[in-house]
């Protein structure tokens, strides 16, 4: 009987673990072969010509913005899941985002595959430094793309509108998170302040030294030291969106919050629109 339990601990345990959107590098060579399997790079062009892992697509984590007075906006629905299906990615594919630096971009990625319906979607983490490390295969030459159709299931709850982020200094069961560094919160740089009734918590806090999220326990940490609690309404927003996919993805996926938005206009909006409001 007592085995019988410790069994079925050790597979929740187990289970627990895989549900969670992160995957380790070992854990990603075990799948590389796999049918269906994905692998996307989200930094920049010139770091995907400089080295990748093989056999991954290069979707940049600007793929989906717009053109405009306001950097960062997204262009449709219908755009970004064309843009994904021309690049060879199904809402039905197994996929792994990585990028080149600390996460943030593969964050953003990851976030609007998750917004616009895909199954099953991880960021592999410690990214491409971990990959490296692990000296798993890389190279310079561009993956051959089959293009699909990706038919998105668009999740609107997931994004928050300008009026519930502006409105979310009035409410007390809401939570406005801006995950910009704090010298832009605090208008020193690249930045006249913050939204007003924000909180900041920069997105690096949720990284150890080399580039991995931290353990959950960690985690719960850092958002209760800033009243974070999930029974309130989280709202994420940085200067684009870019730097609020891995707070979404530790909130949702591993401390399993359940009313997380990303108001993805974000600071760059905000400015433009409520210029007077703008707190400092």
């Amino acid at each position: 009987m007592k085995r019988n339990i410790l069994f079925v601990l050790a597979l929740l345990f187990t289970t627990s673990l895989m549900a969670q959107d992160i995957i380790k590098v070992d854990d990603l060579v075990k799948i590389q072969k796999e049918a269906g399997l994905v692998i996307i790079s989200a930094g920049t062009d010139a770091e995907y010509t400089k080295a990748h892992i093989t056999n991954a697509i290069h979707v940049p984590y600007t793929a989906f913005d717009k053109d405009g007075e306001i950097k960062g906006l997204l262009v449709s629905d219908a755009e970004m899941a064309k843009i994904l299906g021309d690049k060879g990615v199904s809402e039905k594919s197994k996929i792994v985002v990585y990028d080149e630096f600390d996460g943030r971009y593969a964050g953003r990625i990851y976030s609007l595959l998750k917004y616009l319906g895909a199954k099953d979607v991880k960021i592999l983490d410690g990214s491409l430094e971990a990959w490296k490390k692990g000296r798993k295969p890389i190279t310079r030459n561009a993956t051959n793309i089959t293009k699909t159709t990706f038919t998105p299931s668009v999740n609107k709850a997931l994004m928050a509108s300008i009026q519930e982020a502006d409105a979310a200094a009035s409410k007390p069961n809401v939570v406005l998170i801006d995950t910009r560094a704090p010298e832009e919160f605090n208008g020193i740089k690249d930045s006249k302040g913050y939204i007003p009734g924000a909180i900041n918590i920069e997105y690096k806090l949720l990284l150890n030294a080399d580039g991995t999220l931290k353990p959950k326990a960690e985690l719960e940490k850092v958002y209760a030291a800033k009243g974070v609690s999930k029974d309130k309404e989280i709202i994420l927003y940085c200067s684009t969106g870019v730097r609020t996919g891995l707070h979404h993805l530790a909130l949702v996926s591993i401390l399993g919050y359940t009313k997380v938005k990303i108001y993805d206009g974000g600071y760059n909006e905000y400015v433009v629109k409520n210029p007077s409001k703008i707190t400092k």
